[in-house]
């Protein structure tokens, strides 16, 4: 009981980490000052009577929450399939090793190393490519003359697949390799899996449709006061404020995880994956691990 409550309290700090929450609680203390000259103005100088239209708050609740739940959901979507593309690249790339350790002799050493080094090399490609922000440093195990060619070309995860694929079918003439028919299934997902990637990256929801929501957000905050200050007085405050804070935050994190490949918090933990690849086909591929491609991860 104990450990989960200090776990509860964990991801409270954790989840207030986020820059968007950072952003949402100045908007809410934005808000609350909105509230507080309001419930002045009208505590001292400009009094109304207003009474609540619990009608006209139901209605655009009613609205405004299935507006949410929309947007909620299509951004989730997006998540999801993100988590489920890394998943699926963690399985195709142990599978990929897989066949190469059956069909490699047990002391083909420089081959084992190759694939080991450029399967994972993959996995670390692709992360710096969706990021916009390649480490190249991640990529170490591979040659000087390798990692210099990578620096100039456009696309550096097709060059390190494409690489994969030219050794395994050098292998197969060489009959060091039994037919690569096994192992072009594993390399096709990889490419599905990137393509799958830039489709979630290069395709955002439409400006217009989270520019609406924010706008109908706004409105129904600010006009919040207007029918609560004449009956609660300076308790508008705080009750404009957690409106903010719900129904704000609600909006802004499903803004950050339709993008699930960035640096945030609630984004997807790329590193983690890339390592686990790293580590997994080092070990299948009985590889020592003499560098590590995440220090201090």
């Amino acid at each position: 009981m104990l450990e989960t409550l200090l776990q509860f309290f964990r991801d409270i700090r954790r989840f207030h980490t986020s820059e968007a929450i950072k952003a949402l609680l100045k908007r809410v203390l934005g808000f609350g000052l909105y509230g507080a000259v309001l419930a002045f103005l009208v505590a001292n100088y400009f009094p109304i009577s207003v009474k609540v239209d619990t009608i006209l708050l139901a209605l655009l609740g009613t609205l405004l929450s299935l507006l949410l739940v929309f947007r909620t959901n299509t951004a989730y979507d997006r998540f999801w399939e993100g988590r489920k593309a890394w998943g699926s690249l963690v399985n195709h790339s142990r599978s990929f090793a897989i066949m190469i350790n059956g069909m490699l002799d047990n002391d083909n050493t420089a081959d084992r190393v190759f694939f080991a080094k450029h399967i994972s090399a993959f996995a670390h490609a692709l992360k710096g490519h969706l990021r916009d922000d390649m480490h190249f440093v991640e990529l170490e195990g591979l040659s000087e003359e390798y990692i210099e060619k990578l620096h100039h070309v456009m696309h550096v995860p097709n060059v390190v697949a494409n690489t994969l694929f030219k050794r395994a079918e050098e292998l197969a003439r060489a009959k060091k390799i039994s037919d690569i028919r096994n192992i072009k299934p594993h390399h096709d997902a990889m490419i599905d899996i990137l393509g799958a990637c830039e489709r979630i990256k290069r395709t955002p929801i439409p400006h217009s449709y989270g520019f609406y929501i924010k706008i109908f957000i706004s409105t129904y905050v600010c006009l919040l006061p207007f029918l609560l200050v004449d009956k609660y007085g300076y308790y508008t405050i705080p009750a404009i404020m957690f409106a903010a804070y719900a129904l704000m935050g609600i909006e802004m994190i499903a803004g950050e995880i339709e993008e699930p490949f960035g640096l945030d918090s609630n984004d997807l933990p790329l590193d983690a994956m890339a390592r686990t690849i790293y580590l997994n086909v080092h070990e299948i591929l009985d590889v020592e691990i003499k560098d590590d491609p995440v220090p201090g991860f």
